[in-house]
């Protein structure tokens, strides 16, 4: 039966634009399927470009296969393989890295060695100084045995031995001179001292006495005194080899002391063995007797007593000891002697 026209909605009604299927069924082909194509088994390893091997050779074309592979195989090492000339470099680049690190090893090595080698020579030289202050401060050798005392002509060396021997027995390194101070403190002939030890066992004493520079009067005695006034000695007699200060009741601390001392420093020895007394009521006027007949000097002031000493030398020379005067040298520039 014949389909009316206006029943194929494919072709008599369209669909409108825009309201087609996104997906729409795929329709069932009606022509033949392609035929598939044939499963191809690749060849093994070994085989590759080698012809198919007939059934009756098979075992044939297996070693042939193997022999080739192998043959492949040695060809590829062979390539691979490094040369005699690369071998030895490597072997040298090998043997260069070696004797590098060891030598990293020793310098690292040596520097360590070398800072304990400092350390224990820092601390054996510590524990050395240590020992010997150890021993100079404890130990009896270095004790004190011997006491020396030089420089002494008024003083009694054996008094002054017997004032300090307190300190034998003792470490040099512990003598107490505070004691020893105290000790020389006793003998006012004693300006200065100087001590020095000598190892292992011996403490010499190098004093240096008082010069006395005169003798002055004090009621019935005579009193040695030294530039500083300090009584050396104290006798009912006049001390020879020394001058008479007459001092006005016997004053050591007055400017008429001081200008007397200065005036008598000032001389020579020669003149100073001279002189027989010494008198000053102040500083300005000082005059000396020299012995003999008994000379007189104006001396004046204690000012220039350098000068006044050698115009006084010179006025000497040419005066005749015998012949009483007094020598004039107040002024220093004009001296003059005047008999009597």
């Amino acid at each position: 039966m014949k389909r009316p026209d206006g029943f194929d909605p494919g072709a008599r009604h369209p669909a409108p634009r825009g309201t087609e299927r996104s997906n729409p069924k795929p329709r069932r082909s009606t022509t033949a399927s392609a035929p598939r194509p044939e499963r191809v088994t690749p060849p093994r390893p070994g085989s590759v470009g080698l012809p198919e091997a007939r059934p009756e050779g098979a075992a044939r074309s297996r070693t042939s296969a193997a022999r080739a592979q192998r043959r492949i195989h040695g060809a590829s090492r062979r390539e691979t393989r490094p040369d005699a000339a690369s071998r030895a470099e490597l072997r040298r680049a090998a043997r260069a890295r070696r004797r590098f690190e060891r030598a990293e090893i020793r310098r690292f090595t040596r520097r360590a060695r070398n800072r304990r080698v400092a350390f224990a020579a820092v601390g054996g030289l510590l524990a050395t100084l240590v020992a010997l202050v150890v021993v100079a401060v404890y130990s009896p050798i270095l004790a004190l045995r011997t006491i020396t005392v030089d420089g002494t002509s008024r003083i009694d060396s054996a008094e002054v031995h017997a004032a300090v021997d307190g300190q034998l027995g003792t470490p040099l390194a512990l003598l107490d001179f505070g004691t020893v101070t105290r000790d020389l403190a006793v003998f006012p002939l004693i300006r200065s001292y100087v001590t020095e030890i000598v190892p292992p066992g011996t403490l010499l004493i190098h004093i240096t006495e008082r010069a006395p520079v005169g003798s002055v009067k004090v009621g019935a005695m005579f009193n040695l005194v030294d530039p500083a006034g300090i009584v050396l000695q104290q006798s009912a007699e006049r001390i020879p080899g020394v001058p008479v200060l007459n001092l006005p009741g016997g004053d050591t601390t007055g400017p008429a002391f001081t200008s007397m001392v200065a005036v008598l420093v000032a001389l020579p020895p020669e003149l100073l063995a001279q002189v027989d007394s010494i008198s000053a009521s102040t500083r300005d006027d000082v005059s000396l007797v020299l012995s003999g007949v008994g000379q007189g000097v104006t001396w004046g002031s204690a000012d220039d007593s350098a000068r006044k000493a050698t115009l006084l030398a010179a006025l000497i020379r040419l005066t005749d000891p015998a012949q009483p005067g007094v020598f004039d040298v107040s002024a220093p520039g004009n001296g003059v002697f005047r008999p009597s």
